[in-house]
Formats: C-alpha cells, sequence, structure tokens
C-alpha cells in the first residue's frame, strides 16, 4: 500500500441539529462519521478496493508521521467519552498514533496493531475526557507508516446526569452467597459517586450460559461438548438488562465476569472456548447496541501458593481478551491484578487456615471467597483499572 493517510476532518456532533433527543441522566447515544464523507478530507484516496467497510469507501492517505486524523467534537456536558476507530491494518507492524484531545496528549503512541489482511476490519476504543462545548481529537501517527486505513469514529459524548452500573457474574461478583461470603459487586459502590447506581445481578455457581439461560441448559452434552439448551429464552435478569424501558440505557456500564464455573467438565456448567467467546460477544454488542458500556473482566484468582509465591489460576482469559478485541470492549485484567495484590500482602506460604490471620480476614472459609473486607479490596482493584485504563466509568469515580 504505497498512499496512506492524512486525514483532516472536521466533525461536528451538536446533538440537537442532529435530532437526537436525550433522556435526562443519559448519554448521547454513538454517532457514526464515515471517513470518505463530507467534513472529512482525505489527503490521498477514497478508496472501496478492501470489502468489509462501512458506508461507501474508507480513507487511505499517504505513509506519513504526522499525516493527522483530526475531528471537532461538541459535547453537551464536560466528562468521559467514547470514541470508537474502525481501521484495518493489513501490514505486519504497528501504526502507532498520539491521540490528543484540545491540543493535549491523552493517549501517547496507542497502537493500531496488525488486523491480519486489509479486509479485516477492527474497532479499537478509547476513554478521552472533553469539555463542555467544542473540543478536538486529534490522531497523529508516530511512524512513517502513518495511520491505518480508517473506516470511520464514533463519539459517546457525555451529558450530565445519572449513571447505572450492570454487574454480570458469579460468586465472586455477587452481593452475597451465604454467610460470610461476599462478592466484590457489593463493595463497588463504596468507590462511586452518587450518581451511580450498581444493579448486581450476579449469582452463585453460574457460567456465563447458566447465567442466561438458567435452567434451559440441560446436563447432557452435544456432539460439540457443548450442553444442550432445552429452550433459547432468557433468563429473568439478562431479560431485565435488555429491557427497553428498565434495562441498560445509552451511558450505561455493563460489567461481565465469568470463566470459574464455566471450566466444569460436566454440564450444566460446562462452556467450551469458542461457545464462551460466543456468548459473551452477545452481551457485549446487547449493551454496545443500546449506548451502553460493556467491559469485560477475567475472572478474580483464587489463593494457590506455590512457596511463598501467588500463582495464576483461572482459564478463559484469552478467550476474554479475544472478545475485547474483536468487539473493541475493554478488559480489565482482574485475575493478574487480584495475584498480584496477594502477592504484595504476602498470603503465601499459607498453612489452610481460614479462620485466622489475615488470610482469614481476606477470604471466606475457602481459597475462592471473599469476606467483606476482602470483597472491597478486590472492588477497589476494579475501579483503580477503570480509572488507569480512562474507561467511562471513571467520571463516577470518587
Amino acid at each position: 500500500m504505497s498512499l496512506r493517510r492524512r486525514l483532516s476532518a472536521a466533525v461536528a456532533l451538536t446533538v440537537a441539529a442532529a435530532g437526537v433527543v436525550m433522556a435526562a441522566g443519559t448519554a448521547a447515544a454513538a454517532t457514526r462519521h464515515e471517513a470518505e464523507s463530507a467534513p472529512a478530507t482525505c489527503d490521498g484516496l477514497i478508496e472501496s478496493n478492501h470489502a468489509g467497510f462501512s458506508g461507501s469507501g474508507f480513507c487511505n492517505a499517504n505513509n506519513a508521521a504526522g499525516a493527522a486524523a483530526q475531528f471537532t467534537v461538541t459535547a453537551p456536558a464536560a466528562g468521559a467519552a467514547t470514541v470508537n476507530i474502525r481501521y484495518a491494518n493489513g501490514g505486519t507492524s504497528s501504526r502507532p498514533a498520539d491521540v490528543l484531545v484540545n491540543g493535549a496528549v491523552a493517549h501517547a503512541g496507542s497502537a493500531f496493531d496488525p488486523t491480519g489482511a486489509w479486509t479485516s476490519w477492527v474497532t479499537k476504543t478509547l476513554t478521552v475526557s472533553l469539555n463542555a462545548g467544542d473540543n478536538t481529537i486529534r490522531l497523529n501517527p508516530t511512524t512513517a507508516g502513518g495511520l491505518p486505513n480508517l473506516d470511520y469514529l464514533e463519539v459517546d459524548a457525555p451529558t450530565s446526569g445519572k449513571t447505572t452500573v450492570w454487574l454480570a457474574g458469579d460468586s465472586t461478583v455477587a452481593n452475597s452467597s451465604g454467610s460470610n461470603v461476599v462478592g466484590w459487586g457489593r463493595e463497588l459502590s463504596n468507590y462511586l459517586t452518587t450518581d451511580a447506581t450498581v444493579v448486581n445481578s450476579a449469582v452463585g455457581g453460574r457460567s456465563v450460559q447458566t447465567w442466561l439461560y438458567e435452567s434451559a441448559v440441560t446436563s447432557t452434552k452435544n456432539s460439540a461438548g457443548e450442553c444442550v439448551l432445552s429452550s433459547t429464552a432468557y433468563a429473568a435478569r439478562w431479560q431485565a438488562m435488555l429491557n427497553a424501558s428498565t434495562g441498560m440505557k445509552a451511558g450505561d456500564h455493563l460489567f461481565i465476569q465469568f470463566g470459574i464455573n464455566d471450566g466444569s467438565s460436566t454440564c450444566p456448567r460446562h462452556v467450551g472456548s469458542a461457545r464462551y467467546r460466543e456468548l459473551l460477544t452477545t452481551m457485549v454488542r446487547a449493551a454496545q447496541q443500546r449506548g451502553a458500556h460493556p467491559v469485560l473482566v477475567t475472572p478474580v484468582s483464587a489463593l494457590r501458593c506455590s512457596g511463598s509465591t501467588a500463582t495464576p489460576t483461572r482459564g478463559f482469559l484469552t478467550e476474554t481478551f479475544d472478545v475485547g478485541r474483536a468487539t473493541g470492549a475493554p478488559v480489565i485484567d482482574l485475575h493478574k491484578l487480584s495475584y498480584t495484590l496477594y502477592n504484595s500482602l504476602r498470603f503465601c506460604p499459607f498453612n489452610g487456615d481460614y479462620s485466622s490471620g489475615p488470610v482469614g480476614a481476606f477470604f471466606a472459609n475457602d481459597h475462592t471467597h471473599f469476606e467483606a473486607a476482602g470483597a472491597r479490596q478486590i472492588a477497589g482493584l476494579v475501579t483503580k483499572a477503570v480509572r488507569d485504563q480512562q474507561l467511562a466509568l471513571s467520571a463516577y469515580l470518587r
């Protein structure tokens, strides 16, 4: 590809002018701006020779450092905004770019990694802070390779008001799974402002499939080794999230953590890798279609010691990251963050007594479930990652 891109675009996201009506306390639905359509301009070629793009074409501008893509965004209120950039990079190396907001670097050297082919389009999602009124968002390539082929940019501009944080997961997330067992979801509100409401629909003992379909998942496997469904009707908890009136709305957040019970070899909890990806993708896409912000969370680690070191314990890590890359949903690696925390607290070596000492104060009777104090620390890891990764929920952190 000898020609690459300089895209200098001024895109006004004036919601009222676009005819978008926002309910009080919600965020505007993401607005798409095609790279090939005015007012966007492309210093190169508008092409349509690589299938899979949106609209009538894509921008293939010149190879050059500094050949930037710039958009002007009007936000009705200050706060965090989600920016989705759809691109293809059929080369063999990343095409990094600084992302500048109002002239200041918000994400330095953000990677636009190879996608495998010029016909393979992916979405890169970033969170930036916008001022009320007009803002500029500029993608400034830092190498001679320039930017990747650009299909479109979407911006979910912030509004003032309240948000709902929806949680889907197992007992390590649930409010309570018996006596002193507390999931990190119950403690999450301690880190959020009063403008954020947590709706915790996590349920103990569930895989992603049993959480979605509950008793419709049978104890029989099909020829592919997956548990057979007696019905494709969703469980009430997922139906509630999908409810057009009272469920997820634009500007809300959906945190999804599974991967502990899914590793069972027997039905109904068993979920294979491909099915796991499929179901996570279904949940992520449902949130995105409603203008909500999905966040994938790798399964929190159990405590397992190898001498004086806490070691990784969970599966479905690769699958979770795969879905994140394919959908553009951010991933919080709670698995790594949690066993790293155990090491910082020097939980290992451990004699197996969960009734006393620092481990007993953190874990409830076993190596998997938490006391309230432990759950609060795990919730702290989640919210620190939200802040560090500049996710949309960061606008609601205390």
